[in-house]
């Protein structure tokens, strides 16, 4: 029910409440937000403003159309480039995630 379209889009194939949770490294501050259907998505908006950090965010989010398309991106309205990294101020590399869970 739940397709992966690219590195940062979903295919939410069916109508439900789904819980989203997502971490990131960044290299800076920075923020993201999750839209559905290309409206963001009000109270989704995460972010850090240290040097180095993480990004985490969960929410919910419901659905009413088949075939709904979930994205999580920069908000539209930032001007600050995003540049995510793997180092995390350590030697062995971090991890990403971002999990989708349909709950309803």
């Amino acid at each position: 029910n739940i397709i992966r379209a690219n590195s940062s889009t979903f295919n939410l194939s069916v109508i439900g409440t789904y819980q989203i949770l997502f971490q990131v490294n960044t290299e800076g501050p920075g923020q993201l937000v999750l839209t559905l259907n290309d409206v963001e998505l009000p109270n989704t908006v995460t972010g850090q403003s240290s040097s180095s950090s993480q990004i985490v965010g969960m929410t919910l989010v419901s659905t009413t159309d088949t075939n709904s398309v979930l994205t999580i991106r920069n908000p539209a309205e930032s001007n600050t480039t995003l540049s995510l990294t793997s180092a995390a101020g350590g030697a062995n590399p971090v991890s990403a995630h971002l999990i989708i869970t349909q709950i309803s």
